[in-house]
């Protein structure tokens, strides 16, 4: 029990219980409520161009939804097109950006670097100078963002050691097998498309990454991990010794939903990569809190006539809304739900307050350089702040949401609380269900270098 004052945009203390507010200041009383770090999501794509789908959103649609879930940074990607410097791609996106609502980080999502290795050394040392210390690279999506093992193991070696790769994981040939024996099969309705990218596949490519990594001394994150298992691959190489570090993180979807989705009538509504896995796999993927940094959503707010316009699995865009509803969704499974499990006498371990924090907060904003500005309830500190009341039950609606999806892949779910007020740079964004934000107040936060996280040096 304490209070924070705030002044201007910042955190200016932590008051002791009963200690007066200052003359004049507004006072928020967050009386029964929880009060954590505004949530830093560090892997969403809000107004996405793949080069062959665009997602229906823009900046301000996009930073809306994430204030209405307590999101108050997002960490989201700048891509280099062909033909694209990093300078280019970086600029083209800050100019997509300025409708935002809430502060933002960017990655490079790498497609080109320059086979010199001096030179791409200078690239990648350059883009980590502009404010960007993290790239993303793909083993997967030919032919606009795959890299094969000798560009993964060229682009590792080119890294600076305070720069951060994140790894999307699945092993392409696999993936390019198994869709093509199910089109060779006619079996293309959306109800096959879990089949087509098999866990194997992830849990594969997280090795050979893994390896490769350790090979050129590169720090890699591995993100939307599916499965426990690949989970449990990380924690070995962890535990062994792995330097530089590794880390990963999960996200909503694959802890709430599985692949039976798939054999709904709905089933266009649950088509992402990696897809939802079966319940075997996941086993109780977010027990392993303790091996996570991050519980990211890796949002894509394509429409439903986007995702109904073919019945293809092998056309249909990839990608479900998420900023919304993540914050709640987690609390409920990891924490309250966790807790009602273990006094059942399940071998569970509820997340403790303090590691929701990290995970949705802290690690995030220190491993992409925005901490302690962000992801803090700290002196100096933004204040960004997430107000959430533990008391009510809420039914996830799709008529509630703020994406322009139409439709959520959590509908009828029951959560426990909900986002009551939150605060970005000490400004009240949202209050009581309403939006108190105004486009363009967004700013871009440069991310500092890499460090490793503590007891992961």
């Amino acid at each position: 029990a304490a209070d924070l004052l705030v002044r201007g945009e910042v955190i200016a203390a932590i008051l002791a219980p009963g200690e007066a507010a200052p003359t004049g200041a507004r006072v928020i009383d967050a009386g029964g409520c929880l009060v954590f770090p505004g949530v830093v999501d560090p892997h969403t794509h809000i107004q996405l161009d793949t080069g062959i789908y665009r997602t229906a959103d823009d900046w301000e649609i996009g930073t809306r939804t994430a204030a209405f879930g307590g999101v108050t940074t997002v960490i989201d990607f700048a891509t280099q097109f062909p033909g694209m410097t990093f300078e280019q791609a970086l600029e083209a996106r800050l100019a997509e950006c300025a409708p935002a609502m809430i502060d933002y980080g960017l990655h490079m999502m790498v497609t080109e670097l320059p086979r010199d290795l001096a030179e791409a050394r200078r690239w990648l040392a350059n883009l980590r100078n502009l404010g960007v210390p993290s790239i993303k690279l793909y083993t997967t999506y030919r032919p606009n963002y795959y890299a094969d093992d000798a560009t993964l193991l060229h682009t590792f070696r080119a890294m600076p050691p305070d720069m951060l790769a994140m790894i999307h994981c699945e092993n392409d040939a696999l993936v390019t097998d198994a869709t093509a024996r199910l089109v060779e099969a006619g079996r293309t309705g959306w109800a096959y498309h879990g089949q087509s990218r098999p866990p194997e596949a992830e849990v594969e490519a997280i090795r050979r990454v893994l390896y490769l990594a350790q090979v050129a001394g590169a720090a890699v994150y591995i993100v939307h991990n599916s499965t426990a298992e690949s989970v449990r691959v990380v924690d070995a190489a962890r535990r062994s010794g792995s330097r530089p570090p590794v880390y990963c993180e999960t996200c909503p979807q694959y802890f709430w939903l599985d692949d039976s989705r798939y054999q709904e009538p709905n089933a266009e509504h649950f088509i992402l990569q990696p897809p939802l896995r079966p319940a075997a796999w996941q086993v109780d993927l977010l027990d392993a809190w303790p091996v996570l940094s991050a519980v990211s959503t890796d949002h894509c707010d394509y429409t439903l006539a986007q995702k109904r316009e073919f019945t293809e699995f092998t056309r249909t865009p990839g990608g479900l809304p998420g900023l919304e509803t993540s914050f709640a969704l987690t609390y409920t499974y990891g924490v309250h739900r966790a807790w009602e499990r273990q006094q059942a006498g399940e071998p569970v371990r509820p997340i403790p307050l303090p590691e929701l924090a990290r995970l949705m907060s802290a690690d995030p904003a220190r491993l992409f350089g925005v901490f302690p500005r962000k992801g803090a309830l700290l002196p100096g500190s933004d204040a960004d702040i997430l107000i959430y009341d533990p008391a009510p039950t809420v039914t996830i609606r799709a008529e509630d949401q703020h994406t322009i999806a139409g439709y959520t892949p959590y509908e009828g779910i029951t959560v426990q609380g909900r986002v009551r007020t939150v605060l970005s740079r000490g400004e009240v964004i949202v209050e009581d269900g309403t939006l108190r934000a105004s486009p363009g107040r967004g700013r871009f936060v440069r991310g500092a270098p890499f460090v490793p996280l503590p007891g992961c040096q």
